[in-house]
């Protein structure tokens, strides 16, 4: 993916060290590798953005892994003759930024993605080292293509399930493309001019750094703050600061 000459230079002049972070894009289009996906055209540019600033990114598309519907970790322990998700868990572990990218079909965001946040619904009961959720200190944000309406709509639904589930959503976290509303070239096609809009690039540019940015501020922080979150001190007893209606 080439960058346009305002994002390499966003990109060359920034005067953060973010060599340190690791993203995962998980693209949810509903099409097997090696089909061409017009949402994997839009997040190419973020990765392109990210790679140039030096940080790690991982790949997947989710279609192409053997994951069963379910709200649990392992659906193997729940009827599932096989479940590739806790390998792909393990993956989502170790980024500090996760992206989600979707279609839009009917005006939602695609059934692969609604997949993809019920098995991260599934782990995240799960604590981390701190004894916060197992989310707390990762970053989030989602790409949205398509030719219809609803880019606002499908972000609203993903952005609300990640922040819900612990990630950190920081401004500006979504960017889509759906040229005129109906029938009509996707991202990809040619003279489509998804890639050449400004408002896309801009739009796309933001997000990415502030993604980088949220998730340089939380890791050099060790984290999410660790107080009033940590479930395993509430299970003992610890209610930080809650007011007793005793003494009310």
């Amino acid at each position: 993916m080439t960058l346009t000459a305002r994002q390499q230079e966003l990109s060359t002049t920034s005067r953060w060290d973010l060599g340190d972070l690791r993203a995962l894009y998980v693209n949810c289009t509903l099409k097997p590798s090696p089909a061409l996906s017009h949402t994997q055209g839009l997040m190419d540019v973020s990765i392109a953005i990210m790679e140039a600033a030096g940080v790690e990114v991982d790949r997947l598309r989710l279609v192409d892994h053997d994951v069963p519907p379910g709200v649990y970790p392992d659906m193997r322990e729940h009827g599932a003759v096989t479940d590739g998700w806790p390998e792909l868990y393990a993956r989502v572990q170790a980024a500090d930024i996760l992206v989600v990218g979707t279609p839009i079909w009917l005006g939602e965001k695609s059934s692969v993605c609604t997949r993809l946040i019920e098995r991260l619904y599934g782990n995240s009961a799960e604590l981390n080292e701190h004894g916060q959720y197992a989310y707390y200190g990762k970053v989030g944000g989602c790409v949205v293509t398509g030719n219809e309406d609803g880019i606002k709509h499908c972000s609203m639904s993903v952005l609300y399930a990640l922040q819900h589930l612990g990630y950190v959503v920081p401004p500006q976290a979504d960017a889509g493309w759906i040229g005129e509303a109906g029938p009509g070239p996707s991202y990809l096609d040619p003279d489509s001019g998804g890639p050449e809009n400004d408002f896309t690039n801009r739009n796309t540019t933001f997000m990415t750094w502030n993604l980088m940015h949220a998730a340089r501020l939380l890791k050099d922080a060790g984290g999410f703050p660790v107080h009033g979150n940590q479930r395993a001190l509430w299970d003992a007893g610890c209610r930080f600061d809650f007011p007793n209606p005793e003494y009310r």
